[in-house]
């Protein structure tokens, strides 16, 4: 048996969702985030109903998962805002990322207006309503924000210039996502072809591993040493993913979920030496999978399907020696 459960489809929320991603909030709710628009891009088009453009849309579980709540939007300006990420920090605020993009200029069917941020105060029943940019045009982000135990915020991001200068990054700040430092690169030099969809994780010992995408060539690693003012050279993984995810489980092992092979899973039971996958965990394209351990040790993945009628899933895992056990919800 591997079932899964549909946490959104069509309504309000449109016939295009993706890019889902999943926190647990103090109070013990489970709060999804997602994009929610006409297609894979969705620029203003009042022909197709969309006068504002895709907006980012969220569902919440009080349950541990069994049922959600119907989307509501917690984001919508007159660009496409898209591929948002939320994460709780230790002042109890929620602060979800995204970017944005508006039509193009100079022959290009829209340009982005760099990475932005919104938050909540009140567990997420409301949000601000004008977004932040944090980074400039050029960098986009497609990760939550990460707090170390010293409270510093680092945000895993990337740059895309066009081909041939495309490399991951990350911002920092030091008072709760208020203020942030300028882009730190990360490869930069190296000119490989990272379109990046940085995530970072901290390992045991205090280093900080970033898993960056690329679409050309494996999944590369990146770690430092300083709390993230500084990394060292971009390492192939030795396996492809995209858009990478990382989840430290109560028991210690590492999951870094990704698309490619489908929607599918590595797992780290030494600190991210050495990894065990790919696992399939469902196989649609869509992927960006996002998880969080459930309160009995079990795992709950969210993630999409690509292409007409897409939507958001999610299923139910176990993890054992062997891998994943699919469970029911």
């Amino acid at each position: 048996m591997n079932p899964f459960l549909i946490l959104s489809r069509g309504g309000d929320a449109g016939p295009y969702q993706a890019f889902p991603d999943l926190c647990r909030l103090r109070n013990g709710e489970l709060y999804c985030v997602f994009y929610a628009g006409y297609g894979h891009v969705s620029l203003p088009d009042s022909g197709k109903g969309w006068p504002q453009g895709g907006r980012i849309c969220a569902v919440r579980s009080r349950d541990e998962g069994k049922t959600w709540s119907a989307p509501v939007t917690i984001f919508d300006d007159a660009l496409d805002n898209r591929d948002p990420h939320v994460a709780q920090l230790k002042d109890g605020s929620l602060v979800c990322s995204f970017f944005s993009l508006k039509p193009g200029t100079g022959g290009r069917p829209y340009d982005g207006v760099g990475t932005q941020l919104i938050r909540s105060t009140d567990g997420g029943k409301t949000w601000e309503k004008e977004a932040k940019v944090v980074a400039p045009p050029g960098w986009y982000v497609s990760a939550p924000v990460r707090q170390l135990p010293d409270k510093t915020c680092l945000l895993g991001l990337y740059f895309f210039g066009g081909a041939g200068n495309e490399y991951g990054g990350v911002i920092r700040s030091t008072d709760s996502g208020r203020t942030w430092s300028a882009p730190i690169p990360i490869a930069e030099s190296q000119k490989l072809p990272l379109d990046a969809e940085t995530d970072v994780i901290r390992l045991r010992d205090g280093v900080l591993l970033a898993a960056l995408r690329s679409s050309k060539i494996n999944l590369h690693f990146a770690t430092s040493h300083d709390s993230g003012k500084s990394w060292g050279p971009a390492c192939d993984s030795g396996f492809k993913g995209h858009a990478p995810h990382f989840t430290r489980l109560k028991t210690g092992e590492i999951l870094l979920t990704h698309r490619l092979p489908n929607t599918a899973l590595h797992v780290s039971r030494d600190d991210a030496r050495t990894w065990e996958g790919p696992l399939e965990i469902d196989n649609v394209i869509g992927a960006y999978p996002s998880t969080v351990e459930l309160n009995d040790g079990s795992i709950l993945v969210v993630y999409y399907t690509e292409g007409e009628g897409s939507h958001v899933r999610a299923k139910r895992f176990r993890l054992t020696p062997k891998g994943p056990e699919f469970l029911s919800i």
